[in-house]
């Protein structure tokens, strides 16, 4: 089962072997002599191992003979040995019954030793397992140092082969006496190996599932893993004829028995307990441990305490088609009759075996009882499977099925699959024994919320609370939901209200999950409005309140305000992103890897945007799209990544993701629509379109209601800047859009006084920013503008718009010709050097241009052209760690105390406490002292 030589595919996982192999082939014994038996079964790689080992080998100078042992009873005697002798053109000749052993061991040693001469000989056989009698005693022989010859042997043989009364297997037991001599048993490939050897074979760009779908059906074994590589590649769905023809002759080469448990293994879900087995087969117990050992050592079974598995799942997918129906469902029958005989049931077993032998009324209780098993362990994704094939298994008449419709879509809706959880509720809702109103509204907002629809969820929770048969609990619950979403809509006024309202409800006759809502919304938006302490502390309760509770639900509502609290509104983006990232790893352990630990995963990268940390985002987010999001989830990960995507420049990957968004968001809140119309204009800019840009900052502009200043000071810095560069390529700006930008401007600077002092710092960077552009499109090229916003944005460390605003600063002191070249100049590199490091691409390209404007060279004694971004040193220890962190090393290097890093790197305390742990945990050390060796080692 090895593929061809002159098909080979890379060899991937075997270098160590490789060069363990020839070391051990060159360590002879005193008798001047080594040996190298490759076991292991057909496919894992033997054959490719001897024919490397030989090319080296001969490369370095040894004579090499090679000769393959055949699979038939009348070979001729020697007949591998004499085939490599033949092909090395020595006059090799052929044995008669007239010579006797001891003559024939003698006349072959000596061939081999006049055909090596003064040099190491290297005698390789494969396909040992086939010899016959005198090579087997040859090898016995020669590797006594009976035949005079300096000699090195390297053979492969099959491990299934060795079981029984196997001739070799003495052989091989008295060879292994001599220290020269080693058994090296070749193991399949990890699954990393598998990944790697896929890739190569199938040329890059698989998917991580398919890869692990290859690896499950292979077992590792590099033979199959490249015939299922080139089916991947060749979009081949159906197994190869190829495949399904060996591991079917090799099924055929089984004793009966064997074969009857193959089959039934196969059948079963793995690991397969003994005694089940032993019910299922109806095989006596010497008869089965006969059987089994007989397909443990054909390497078709794998056993384990916990029972037995097939060591390559494809064996099932072979012989699932080889089985008549009717047989399989008598084999799934025995199976389940098995479970149930033997006491404690393992549900969903069970439910597999009943379903496949035909018989879902017996399987509906098992199905029933492992959904609520999976929910039990929060297994969303589970449970939502096995309700939909509870539905799957009974009709519209059975009673049963309301419940069964209402689970289904609360699973569907906790896995992350919103559209079906709507689906599910509108079935539900058309039954005579639908829940109440109230119940009804209460869920069709919950998952319209998650689905993104957050306007029409709005209007839902209203119908509820206004219901007439709204319970005090329901109505705790749809006002603390409720709250939340008024949160996300960016309307921190009513959401405050609302909160504060359901906070008191949920203290009567609420929930936990109704307190941690109302208590995240209520912190969140006082945070934003007042006063940021005592609506961090009330989050931070929140968080604490959840981590009691344990449910997912309650936690990943906690963590993304939390997190989102941090990194936007009150500036502290760095514990933000930790924050966002420790939740993102608490959440995935809980089963909601595809909702809450999506989404603040893409807090954290919106995070790492923000402090110029795009390569790091980058991977961040990268992660995260391996979830495969939808609705909500799915936008808030699409507007993060797409602001990646605008900044790198890559202007089709960012127009997929923003028609992906505008595809999801049917009546988005403020948070999703403007940072989506946002990023359009930016986009729109880059382009130099600017009608489309402008189109889209007015857009934002009518179709929104929120009250935060942020979301509208970013909007119409961008509706700003697109009027400016507008009128830099020589068109006309529009009055009524500028009127209005202007009109946003001033509201921002009537209301920033009512915003809590973190949140004013931001949206003052804005003004800034936004009065800056109003100056470059009056043409008055003041520079002083850019000067405070580069500060403000400095003093937040956002290194983006303080590039920015240094651009513009150069920009406007060079256009006026004076005598303060020098600090444009600086000003203009600082920019550039900046954007460099970053990976702004268009942004960097913009700097460029405007300095071969006027003339000025980004780099002393250098030509104006882009520089390359600095990357890590591939040896460097400190590589592990981020920018962020090299920062805090350098500091704690110094001498200084966590309050002393923090300010001067503004940043809290508790976030220097924080990188300090990952910084011990990263380089291993448990001192400030170890730590500070380390740094001062690398540097």
């Amino acid at each position: 089962m090895a593929s061809e030589e002159g098909d080979d595919g890379p060899l991937v996982g075997r270098t160590d072997t490789l060069a363990g192999v020839q070391s051990d082939l060159r360590n002879v014994g005193p008798g001047g002599t080594a040996a190298v038996f490759v076991t292991g079964e057909s496919g894992v790689g033997k054959s490719r191992l001897l024919r490397e080992t030989a090319r080296a080998m001969s490369a370095a100078g040894v004579a090499v003979l090679s000769g393959t042992c055949l699979d038939i009873g009348d070979a001729s005697p020697l007949h591998p040995v004499l085939q490599a002798l033949r092909q090395a053109n020595s006059p090799a000749q052929q044995p008669t019954s007239a010579d006797d052993p001891g003559a024939l061991l003698d006349r072959v040693s000596r061939d081999l030793r006049e055909l090596a001469g003064d040099r190491h000989l290297l005698l390789v056989l494969d396909d040992l397992q086939w010899a016959d009698r005198s090579t087997r005693q040859l090898l016995l022989y020669l590797l006594a140092g009976l035949g005079g010859v300096r000699l090195s042997v390297l053979a492969a043989v099959r491990a299934e082969a060795l079981h029984g009364a196997h001739p070799l297997r003495r052989v091989l037991a008295e060879l292994r006496r001599l220290r020269s001599v080693k058994v090296v048993d070749l193991s399949p490939l990890d699954r990393e190996q598998t990944l790697e050897l896929v890739n190569a074979i199938a040329g890059g760009g698989i998917e991580p599932e398919d890869s692990d779908r290859v690896f499950k059906r292979s077992g590792g074994n590099p033979f199959v893993v490249e015939e299922l590589a080139r089916d991947l590649r060749d979009g081949r769905i159906e197994l190869s004829d190829t495949l399904r023809e060996i591991f079917l002759s090799r099924v055929d080469e089984l004793p009966p028995k064997a074969h009857s448990v193959v089959h039934a293994v196969a059948a079963g879900v793995e690991p397969v307990e003994h005694v089940v087995l032993a019910r299922v087969t109806k095989l006596g117990e010497d008869e089965l441990i006969e059987a089994i050992h007989a397909a443990v050592a054909h390497r078709f079974v794998a056993s384990s305490p916990e029972g037995y598995r097939l060591r390559h799942r494809l064996v099932a997918e072979v012989l699932e088609a080889e089985v008549l129906p009717a047989q399989a469902a008598s084999l799934h029958r025995r199976y389940a009759e098995a479970m149930e005989a033997g006491g404690v049931v393992d549900h969903a077993r069970l439910a597999h075996h009943w379903q496949k032998a035909g018989e879902p009324a017996r399987a509906l209780p098992s199905v029933v009882a492992a959904a609520r098993s999976a929910e039990k362990l929060y297994g969303f994704t589970e449970a939502h499977r096995y309700w939909s094939l509870a539905l799957d298994l009974t009709t519209d008449d059975v009673p049963e099925r309301t419940e069964l419709l209402a689970h289904a879509a609360e699973s569907a809706h906790l896995c992350g699959e919103h559209q079906r959880a709507l689906t599910r509720l509108a079935e539900l809702a058309a039954r005579p024994d639908a829940p109440g109103r109230c119940e009804l509204h209460l869920r069709r907002a919950r998952y319209l919320a998650a689905a993104g629809r957050s306007a029409t969820a709005e209007v839902e929770y209203e119908l509820a609370l206004q219901a007439p048969d709204c319970t005090p609990r329901q109505r705790a619950s749809a006002a603390a939901y409720l709250a939340e979403l008024l949160v996300h809509l960016g309307r921190y006024g009513d959401a405050y209200d609302r909160a504060s309202e359901a906070l008191d409800q949920a203290a009567e006759n609420g929930t936990t999950a109704d307190l941690v809502r109302a208590s995240a919304a209520l912190g969140y938006s006082s945070a934003f409005r007042e006063d940021p302490d005592a609506g961090l502390a009330v989050i931070r309760q929140a968080v604490e309140i959840a981590e009691r509770s344990g449910h997912p639900d309650d936690l990943g509502v906690a963590y993304l305000h939390l997190a989102e609290l941090l990194t936007g509104p009150l500036n502290k983006v760095e514990e933000g992103v930790l924050v966002a990232r420790r939740g993102a790893e608490r959440l995935a352990s809980l089963g909601v890897g595809r909702s809450y630990q999506t989404r603040l995963l893409a807090i954290a990268g919106n995070g790492l945007f923000r402090v110029g940390q795009w390569a790091e985002a980058d991977q961040v987010l990268e992660a995260a799209m391996r979830h495969r999001p939808s609705g909500a989830d799915a936008v808030e990960l699409l507007l993060a990544r797409c602001r990646l995507w605008v900044g790198f420049g890559d202007v089709d990957a960012a127009v997929r993701d923003l028609d992906a968004v505008a595809t999801l968001l049917a009546g988005g809140g403020a948070r999703h629509v403007l940072p989506m119309l946002t990023l359009r204009s930016g986009l729109a800019m880059w382009q130099r379109q600017h009608a489309q840009a402008r189109a889209a900052v007015q857009r934002g502009l009518t179709e929104t209601r929120s009250d935060d200043l942020m979301l509208l000071g970013i909007l119409a810095w961008h509706g700003l800047r697109a009027e400016a560069e507008a009128l830099s390529d020589g068109e006309q700006v529009d009055p009524g859009a500028l009127r209005r930008l202007k009109t946003v401007v001033e509201r921002m600077v009537d209301g920033v006084g009512n915003a809590a002092t973190p949140v004013r710092g931001v949206i003052d960077g804005y003004i800034d920013l936004c009065n800056a552009e109003i100056s470059r499109i009056e043409q008055r090229h003041d520079p002083e503008p850019w000067v405070r916003a580069a500060a403000a944005w400095d003093r937040r460390s956002q290194p983006y718009p303080a590039a920015y605003s240094r651009l513009r600063r150069a920009e406007a002191v060079l256009t006026r010709r004076t005598t303060r070249r020098a600090t444009a100049v600086v000003a203009l590199r600082e920019a550039y050097t900046m954007a460099i490091a970053m990976g702004a691409r268009p942004f960097t390209a913009e700097i460029v241009a405007t300095a071969q404007r006027f003339r000025v060279a980004l780099a002393d004694d250098a030509d104006t052209v882009p520089l390359n971004p600095p990357s890590a040193v591939p040896d460097d220890e400190l590589s592990i760690l981020t920018q962020r962190e090299r920062e805090v090393l350098a500091a704690m290097a110094e001498g200084l105390t966590n309050r002393e890093i923090g300010e001067k790197l503004f940043i809290s305390e508790r976030t220097v406490g924080v990188h300090v742990g990952h910084i011990f945990d990263k380089l291993q050390v448990r001192t400030r002292v170890q730590a500070s060796r380390v740094f001062l080692t690398a540097a």
